[in-house]
């Protein structure tokens, strides 16, 4: 299965609770962290939310 390279490029100050909770469910918290996913419906429908916060980029296994 693929896996995302998320990382987390914007501070969630001033953003939404929704997001500030997505962010922290993808395993992030501040600018710069990264975390490897897996690419499944549940992470891109978390990805989708916080688009404008977050770089992703597929890595091979």
């Amino acid at each position: 299965m693929a896996q995302l390279k998320i990382t987390q490029v914007k501070s969630t100050i001033k953003r939404l609770e929704k997001q500030k909770l997505t962010i922290k469910a993808l395993g992030l918290g501040r600018p710069n962290y990264s975390k490897i996913l897996p690419d499944n419906p549940q992470t891109r429908g978390m990805i989708n939310v916080v688009k404008h916060l977050v770089k992703v980029e597929e890595v091979s296994e």
